[in-house]
Formats: structure tokens, C-alpha cells, sequence
């Protein structure tokens, strides 16, 4: 064959900055970018296939098993909160009945509790109780309808959810007076119970956030809550309908009723 010259083809600058990525027995053609090139191609996108796949939406928190051992002036509600225990008060209480007793309101110290825990709390400071304590406030709550919403299972969202009810059955009250009163009467807890006062002895003890005898709970109980005057929501719309009744208003109740 007779040598002669050969001519190199002339090719495109872009068709240069081409190298194959070698994947065994396919290739993949990534341009090169040329930082001096103002018109260099922008780089292909990478097939479906190589493409991060959607990540599914994070799923609800799960409950953990944990142990915890009581102290001096636990309360199952206490300790519910606190971890955020699944299915609140009444789900520790039944999960721990054996060794608990039959009383949810007597707590000894020492007991190991089963606790369906949805998170661990971290060393609680003064500024973080503070900040954590339900804000409050003034205006009277103004009437929605409470089926149509959700409500934290929390002193906060029983205060809100009895106000609701309480705007649709045009019993009078607000935040602050509510909050105010079960603080003085229960420090919050809704299964507080007064096995000491004159109630007490006569047979009828003050029970629940608002402290509500069960004559006074049977007489002022609110149709559409739940008849049990250790349940938070029922409590309190019972004692606001008593105390409407006999003071104007919970508002204007300002110590012991």
C-alpha cells in the first residue's frame, strides 16, 4: 500500500473535550468544560436511572420501652408528660396497675414503671420551665367549632379546647381566669384528688384540675364532654358552668369556691 499523507480530520473544539468513562462493557460520555470557553456546553443531565431516587416522607415517632423508677412527689401525669408517654396518664397507669395498685393517684417512691416513651427529656433548667409554661391570655375565647380541630394533649390544649366548648354553649370565661384557678387548685395535674379537706370527710373529695366535687360535676356537667371528672376538658368546662353560675364567671373566682 503506498504511503502517503494523511490528513487529520478537523473536528469540533466541544467534540475534543469528550472522554469516555469506561463502565465495563457500556460508556458514559461526560463533557469536559472548558473554564476559558464562553459557549462550553453545560453538562448533561444524568440519566433516570442514575438519579437520586425520592425520599419517602419521615414517619411518625415511634414509642420506646423504657423503664423509670419514682420519687418523692411523682404523679403519673408527671411522668407522662415528660416523656410524652403514648396514650397519656391512663395508658402508664394500665400498663403499670400491678404494681402500681388500685389507686393512679397514689404513687410510692421506688416503683419501676413501664413507659411507652416517644422522647427523652433533657435536664429541665429554670428558664426552660418558664418558657415552657402555657402563655396566657386575657380576651375571652370566641366561638369555634372545637370537632373541627385538634387539640394537644396538654394543660394548654385542655384550657383551649373547654374554652371552645364553652363559647358554644355560651358559658362565660377566659384563658387566664381558667389557668389561673387550676394552678392555685391542682398545679395542673389532672388527676389530683383532696382526700384531706371537709369534702373529703363527708364522703364527696375534690377531684381533677379544678378540684370539682362529684355532686357539683354531676349538677354542672356539660353536655358533649366526657362524664368523668378526672378527664381535663370535662373538668373544666363543668367547673367554669358552676362557677358562671354562682360567681358570673370563673373569671371572678379568685380563691377557694
Amino acid at each position: 500500500m503506498p504511503r502517503g499523507k494523511h490528513r487529520r480530520p478537523r473536528t469540533n473544539p466541544l467534540t475534543r473535550r469528550v472522554v469516555a468513562a469506561g463502565t465495563g462493557t457500556a460508556a458514559l460520555a461526560l463533557p469536559l468544560l472548558s473554564a476559558t470557553n464562553a459557549n462550553a456546553a453545560q453538562p448533561a443531565k444524568a440519566p433516570a436511572a442514575l438519579q437520586t431516587a425520592p425520599q419517602s416522607a419521615p414517619s411518625a415517632a415511634k414509642a420506646k420501652s423504657l423503664t423509670y423508677t419514682t420519687k418523692k412527689g411523682d404523679t403519673l401525669y408527671g411522668i407522662a408528660d415528660r416523656y410524652d408517654a403514648q396514650g397519656g396518664w391512663r395508658q402508664l397507669y394500665k400498663d403499670n396497675r400491678e404494681a402500681i395498685g388500685d389507686n393512679p393517684r397514689l404513687i410510692h417512691p421506688g416503683l419501676d414503671l413501664k413507659v411507652r416513651a416517644t422522647k427523652t427529656p433533657s435536664t429541665p433548667s429554670k428558664t426552660a420551665d418558664k418558657a415552657s409554661a402555657p402563655a396566657k391570655k386575657s380576651s375571652v375565647a370566641r366561638a369555634t367549632q372545637a370537632s373541627a380541630k385538634t387539640y394537644p394533649n396538654t394543660l394548654d390544649g385542655w384550657i383551649r379546647e373547654a374554652l371552645d366548648i364553652m363559647a358554644q354553649k355560651g358559658i362565660p370565661g377566659s384563658y387566664d381566669g381558667i389557668y389561673r384557678n387550676i394552678m392555685r387548685e391542682s398545679s395542673g395535674n389532672p388527676a389530683a384528688i383532696n382526700n384531706w379537706d371537709s369534702n373529703a370527710v363527708a364522703g364527696t373529695p375534690s377531684k381533677g384540675l379544678l378540684q370539682v366535687i362529684d355532686p357539683t360535676f354531676a349538677a354542672y356537667h356539660v353536655p358533649g364532654t366526657v362524664y368523668d371528672p378526672f378527664d381535663p376538658v370535662a373538668n373544666i368546662t363543668a367547673a367554669c358552668n358552676y362557677a358562671a353560675a354562682r360567681y358570673g364567671s370563673i373569671d371572678n373566682v379568685n380563691g377557694p369556691y
